[in-house]
């Protein structure tokens, strides 16, 4: 399957602190050689968010509307003004390490047909690494290789790597939703292709709603709205608190 072109969406809310950091590893040589399209889709930054990203991005949808979004109607806004084969979501608190060795291992497990997405795993900063996060995202990481490989697709937040075909066809993330949108993204797109754990695409976060919350508090908000959304498909959560 020929797969050409790749959307880097990125949904930001007042990211003034770490926007820049994702947003440089995606420009330069590896933007031109793996033609890719940078597209913000801001839910209504009041900080510094717009003017740090001005000429360094390709696209920039803005939300305008009084009603606070969610991530989901973010992520579903930069997709509908992008262009790519290949649709890569990312959280604003995020870092790759290797943006090219990156892309092309996303792109040549997206080779076969069949695939419908890929699921990345996760770890906080290395600089801000804890014993505690080792423990936590080793434990989880496998967690979600285990839930693609022999049961639903599950996909973490912080990396959706997906078709374009497929995600149109699924009809993108539900609005709806205010948490838990990530898993049930994915449990839709496994219906129809398959989900491909790949450990070589390692995606870094920040340690922020972790270290305010607690890993044990996190986990809780995960699994209730999980289960809310397969039970009665909504969210519990109303709101996903902003931690900047």
């Amino acid at each position: 399957m020929s797969l050409k072109s790749v959307s880097v969406i990125i949904p930001t809310l007042n990211e003034e602190k770490l926007i820049d950091q994702i947003i440089a590893r995606f420009n330069g040589s590896v933007k031109d050689s793996f033609d890719i399209e940078i597209i913000i889709s801001d839910g209504g930054s009041k900080d510094k968010t717009l003017d740090i990203i001005k000429g360094k991005v390709d696209k920039i949808v803005v939300h305008k509307e009084k009603l606070r979004q969610n991530i989901s109607g973010g992520r579903n806004m930069g997709a509908g003004v992008s262009k790519g084969d290949v649709l890569i979501f990312f959280n604003a608190d995020t870092y790759v390490k290797d943006p090219a060795g990156f892309i092309s291992e996303a792109l040549k497990t997206l080779e076969d047909e069949k695939v419908a997405a890929v699921a990345c795993p996760v770890k906080v900063f290395e600089r801000d690494q804890k014993f505690i996060d080792k423990i936590f995202h080793f434990s989880y990481n496998n967690y979600v290789k285990m839930l693609n490989s022999f049961f639903m697709g599950m996909g973490r937040g912080e990396c959706h790597i997906i078709k374009r075909d497929y995600f149109l066809k699924v009809g993108g993330y539900d609005d709806k939703l205010f948490a838990g949108e990530d898993f049930d993204l994915y449990k839709r797109l496994r219906k129809h292709g398959k989900i491909v754990y790949n450990r070589n695409l390692m995606v870094y976060e920040s340690p922020r709603r972790y270290r305010k919350f607690g890993y044990t508090k996190v986990f809780w908000d995960w699994a209730k709205n999980s289960v809310w959304i397969t039970v009665f498909k909504r969210s519990v959560s109303q709101v996903w608190e902003e931690i900047r």
